[in-house]
């Protein structure tokens, strides 16, 4: 017999400690409680059994078809508490799919390669600048801080748009994560380069500016690999200890 499940009355069968494995999608709760890609209510080591998955679905690299091989059990109701509340799509972004379906997959994991790589080789260059005293090193890290300002307004732009897409810019841990990241990386970068472009030998010219600026530089390492680590972590998620 079917039964009305709302968030929390459906957050009760997660799978664990023998608890059913309830899943929702479009309203409709299914039991894949039999499945062994469900097992303790964990799928893929990212989606947790108990929730309304409609969002995550549309990024799932399988059809509707899964479905039917588990039954539905339920209906839920619609309406979202506050923690879970997602935005709808927009119409212009659903046409846009529509008439581009690509654009659905490539173009955030294609972009967002350039700032990881870039602001990497920003502070390595001018390391090598300082070992080897020769300015070459260090005008090939403005070169790459140039290639930064360029790219990472794209790629912050289409992970917006990935989060539209996939997740319904439902906020998250990891989201918020990433979102301060990206804002004080692309802050980093525009006052360094705006920097280095007003004072070329500002590295070179030592003290106080000189120190504040190389400071900067390192500061590019840890910001950009922990907006990489969760993005990364989002999409392949690492193992938990059981």
């Amino acid at each position: 017999m079917h039964k009305e499940f709302n968030q929390e009355s459906l957050a009760e069968f997660d799978g664990r400690d023998g608890r059913p494995t309830y899943i929702a999608r479009d309203g409709v709760v299914y039991d894949v409680s039999d499945s062994k890609l469900w097992q303790n209510g964990e799928h893929m080591k990212r989606h947790q059994a108990g929730q309304d998955l409609s969002a995550d679905f549309s990024a799932a690299p399988h059809g509707a078809e899964v479905f039917e091989r588990y039954p539905e059990v339920g209906t839920l109701k619609e309406g979202l508490s506050a923690d879970t509340a997602e935005l709808p799509m927009p119409s212009w972004l659903s046409g846009l799919l529509d008439r581009y379906p690509r654009m659905a997959r490539h173009p955030h994991p294609m972009l967002v390669h350039f700032p990881i790589a870039f602001m990497f080789a920003v502070p390595l260059f001018t390391l090598l600048a300082f070992l080897t005293g020769r300015a070459s090193f260090e005008t090939t890290a403005f070169h790459c801080l140039g290639v930064g300002l360029l790219f990472t307004p794209l790629t912050i732009g289409t992970g917006l748009f990935t989060w539209w897409l996939n997740y319904r810019a439902r906020f998250s841990r990891p989201i918020k994560i990433k979102i301060t990241g990206s804002a004080l990386l692309m802050l980093l970068i525009i006052i360094l380069f705006a920097w280095r472009y007003g004072a070329p030998d500002v590295f070179f010219a030592g003290g106080g500016p000189g120190i504040l600026y190389s400071l900067l530089l390192l500061s590019l390492i840890p910001v950009v690999s922990v907006v990489g680590w969760y993005g990364a972590n989002m999409t392949f998620p690492t193992e938990k200890k059981q």
